[in-house]
This record gives structure tokens, sequence and C-alpha cells, in this order.
């Protein structure tokens, strides 16, 4: 069973990492993590872009 994981991200670039580091250190390894951007005015964009190159999505 996949867990899928969503996270709304509205200028979040200081908290978005620690949020997927959190939620990736956990036991369960079955997942994806779904962030959401709706316009960020700050580099929460650029941090999920580096995320996702980082950990392969």
């Amino acid at each position: 069973m996949k867990l899928s994981i969503i996270i709304p991200a509205y200028n979040a670039a200081k908290y978005v990492e620690r949020c997927v580091e959190s939620i990736l250190s956990q036991d369960f390894n079955d997942l994806e993590i779904l962030i959401v951007d709706d316009g960020s005015s700050d580099n929460t964009l650029d941090v999920c872009t580096q995320l996702a190159m980082r950990g392969g999505g």
C-alpha cells in the first residue's frame, strides 16, 4: 500500500524542507510526497524543486 502525503505550501520556503525531512525520517518507506505551491511570492518553488531533484522525484 502506497501512502500519499500532500503538503500545501504557500510562502513556506523556511519550513518546507524541514517538513519533508521529518516525513522521510519515519519508518514507512512506500510513500509519495506531493507539495502544492499555489503561487508563493518567496522561493518556495525553488526549495521544492531542489528537494525533488535530491529525492529523485
